[in-house]
């Protein structure tokens, strides 16, 4: 009789042992899941454009960015998203900001974008989700891993100051335009 209690109780400290580490990893597991904090300095990444260029956040040091991730090429939202982006562009330019997209997608499909789109901003090819990962921004659709529609707005010093998280791609620019003049005059 004790050698089958002794033989029932060894499982169920196994499966007790198990839970207890799935607890206590859970948080370092799911860590790369959470966006980075604002007032953080924004991860670093280098990326392949549209024009086939490595592009790399540092090299917007001295500028505002505007670092938005989307799901896919040629879906209606970020088509939308995108036009909205280059339509307004000027504005943006005029706030010494730059606009940086980034997808899942590949190099060739953001190429065929962009002509099709008549895009003139940089969108960057984040085929194997370590950018996307990084900033917490991926979401499953249709089965698929795919960046999720954030927006992270890096100050000159390469500092996040906002985060927007799934956004209306069809007000969204406007509510960056909108937020930029005062992040920038509080960033003096």
């Amino acid at each position: 009789m004790n050698n089958s209690r002794s033989n029932l109780a060894r499982p169920i400290l196994y499966l007790f042992f198990g839970m207890a580490l799935l607890l206590l990893a859970y948080p370092i597991l799911h860590a790369a899941d959470q966006p980075p904090a604002v007032g953080s300095a924004a991860p670093d990444f280098k990326l392949t454009s549209q024009e086939g260029t490595q592009v790399s956040l540092r090299d917007f040091r001295g500028k505002w960015v505007v670092l938005y991730f989307y799901p896919k090429d040629f879906t209606t939202g970020c088509t939308i998203e995108a036009h909205n982006f280059q339509r307004d562009l000027a504005q943006y330019e005029q706030k010494n900001t730059v606009i940086l997209g980034v997808s899942v997608d590949t190099v060739d499909s953001h190429k065929e974008f962009c002509t099709k789109e008549g895009l003139s901003f940089k969108l960057l090819a984040d085929s194997d989700k370590q950018v996307v990962n990084t900033y917490g921004s991926t979401q499953t659709f249709n089965g698929n891993v795919v960046a999720a529609r954030n927006t992270f707005i890096i100050n000159p010093q390469g500092v996040i100051v906002k985060e927007y998280i799934k956004v209306d791609p069809t007000k969204h620019s406007e509510e960056l335009l909108a937020a930029l003049p005062s992040l920038q005059q509080a960033g003096k």
